[in-house]
């Protein structure tokens, strides 16, 4: 075994097919069930797919980062629990591309942050957090304000995500443009928080 061992470990090529063999295993023993499971691919009741205004604004969300510092994942411990509301399942998330899990929270977790707040209330957090929140050290986003929504790339972006099993009809695609005509940025930013865990944030 010693003199196997010794092999392996001396012979680089070989040491990486056997990791590389390795990790393969456990990644199907792992991932594999996942794929199959329903309560990790289909839908929680009450979550839906991303109305126009909301994709816009979740969009708007990851391009400035966002996600740097606030995570949407509640783990199952009390402490989290207590604080933010019930734990993330896998079914919340089904139409998220990418998903916003993750573990760095600078700011707090934004799982269940729908209907926490009022739209007055996130516009001067995302104008200056400093007016809502003194402590904060998070950064102002006026420009958001300014910004209008790009609506004539909303079909495209819909039919994408349609392709990827989102399961947006005609009807929908084609009402995107007009159903975020003239808003801000800032305005589908908080559409989209606002409608964050409400499906599961009543539930203890």
């Amino acid at each position: 075994m010693n003199q196997l061992q010794k092999r392996v470990e001396e012979n680089v090529a070989f040491l990486i097919i056997l990791t590389l063999i390795t990790l393969s295993i456990a990644m199907l023993v792992e991932i594999l069930p996942l794929m199959f499971s329903n309560s990790t691919t289909k839908p929680i009741d009450g979550v839906k797919p991303y109305s126009a205004l909301a994709l816009a604004g979740r969009d708007v969300y990851i391009r400035e980062g966002c996600y740097n510092c606030h995570s949407q994942m509640i783990r199952p411990f009390r402490a989290e629990t207590e604080r933010y509301g019930h734990y993330s399942v896998a079914g919340e998330s089904v139409y998220d591309r990418p998903f916003q899990w993750g573990s760095k929270r600078t700011g707090p977790d934004l799982a269940r942050v729908g209907a926490r707040y009022s739209d007055e209330w996130h516009r001067a957090h995302l104008m200056n957090p400093r007016d809502v929140v003194p402590e904060s050290n998070m950064p102002a986003f006026p420009w958001l304000a300014a910004n209008k929504v790009d609506a004539a790339i909303m079909p495209a972006k819909l039919k994408a995500l349609k392709t990827l099993g989102t399961p947006y009809t005609d009807a929908e695609i084609a009402d995107s443009v007009k159903a975020v005509e003239g808003k801000t940025e800032m305005e589908a930013v908080i559409f989209y928080l606002q409608g964050l865990g409400l499906a599961l944030k009543n539930k203890r």
